[in-house]
């Protein structure tokens, strides 16, 4: 595999004296030398700054109170000041440090530009080579035929088996990006601009991450641009759900056909067997005797006169208008129609009744309620 790689890289690189590469860097640490595990040392550390910050901060409210001056000090808060400077330093060496360099060694956002760098390209390379091999693979020393990284065909079985997703050399540089966590994968569809090209990205980073095909899941032949915030986040593919058709179901005098999607046996026959009854029997009726959907939230006080003040505040008619036009702002849709109180001692328990017309309506509901 190495020797594929190798001959897809830049020509002028085969001049090159060949340096040694580390395949794994050198985890070494110098808390590794302490007598007891990272962990407790840390608690210790954690539990001697926060002590010694808390006594010399009793201490010195105790000077204020009887107007000492703080510059004179105790043994005791010599000791306590070069404890929690000590573990201070101890605690910024061990966390602080790793986080100013996240900072300060953040990749670019140009993540599939070509790296320049030969040492870290390899060591890219081997570590990726060293990644993907299961583990039964290591155990196998024979030699097997290898085929060139590029381009990268993947081949999706859909309806007839013809659709197939052809990956670019930029591609793989997003899918090693992905792989490698220098690429939020949720960020893909806003970078690239391209719903269907991100999927199948995501796609393939997943299979190399996890060593498990997805060739059972179809890509193509999906409107990805349709469901871009709204239905689904990070897709990589949809299901195929078999669907069945029950019926005629004769209601309030007009047949309806219903289709059923569904993978549960005799569900669809058993439906089908009611919508024939109720056909025979000649047909039924409907009424609909409300449309809303409710959200009950509760709300505690520190006494249950403050309760009782908010209750007889949300049940006045007078109120209601002002009510309704602040929960209505969150939705074209959402339309309050009542709310009604009941106080359980400090807590006084809401419940939110609303009009939201086609959609269940819950996250409208939740919003007009956070109003």
């Amino acid at each position: 595999m190495e020797t594929h790689r190798r001959s897809s890289t830049n020509s002028v690189r085969s001049h090159k004296p060949a340096r040694p590469i580390a395949l794994e860097d050198d985890s070494t640490k110098a808390s590794d030398a302490l007598p007891l595990p990272l962990y407790l040392t840390n608690a210790v550390f954690f539990t001697l700054f926060f002590s010694a910050v808390y006594f010399l901060l009793c201490r010195w409210r105790e000077k204020i109170r009887s107007s000492t001056p703080l510059h004179v000090v105790t043994f005791s808060e010599i000791v306590a000041i070069l404890a929690s400077v000590a573990s201070f330093i101890y605690l910024l060496g061990f966390f602080g440090i790793d986080f100013v360099q996240s900072l300060v060694l953040r990749p670019t956002a140009d993540v599939w530009a070509t790296e320049d760098d030969e040492v870290e390209s390899e060591v890219l390379l081997r570590n990726e080579d060293a990644r993907h091999v299961p583990c039964g693979q290591a155990l196998d020393r024979s030699i097997r035929s290898l085929q060139p990284p590029a381009p990268i065909v993947t081949a999706e079985k859909v309806f007839d088996e013809m659709p197939v997703t052809v990956m670019t050399e930029e591609d793989e540089e997003i899918i090693r990006s992905v792989v490698r966590g220098m690429t939020p994968s949720y960020s893909l569809e806003s970078k690239l601009g391209d719903c269907k090209r991100a999927a199948a990205i995501r796609r393939e980073a997943l299979q190399r991450i996890t060593g498990k095909s997805l060739s059972g899941l179809p890509l193509d032949g999906f409107d990805y641009e349709s469901i871009l915030g709204q239905c689904c986040e990070m897709p990589i593919g949809y299901v195929q759900i078999p669907v069945g058709i029950a019926g005629p179901l004769l209601l309030n005098g007009r047949e309806y056909s219903v289709p059923m999607a569904t993978t549960e046996g005799c569900l669809v026959a058993s439906t089908n067997r009611g919508c024939k009854a109720i056909h025979l029997s000649g047909g039924a009726t409907s009424v609909l005797l409300r449309d809303g959907m409710t959200r009950a939230p509760v709300v505690r006080f520190g006494t249950a006169k403050r309760a009782a003040d908010l209750k007889l505040y949300l049940e006045d008619p007078e109120n209601f208008e002002t009510l309704a036009c602040v929960f209505n702002r969150s939705s074209r849709f959402a339309r309050l129609q009542s709310i009604k109180c009941a106080i359980a001692g400090k807590n006084l328990y809401l419940r939110f009744s609303c009009f939201t017309g086609d959609a269940m309506g819950m996250n409208m509901v939740s919003k007009g309620v956070q109003n």
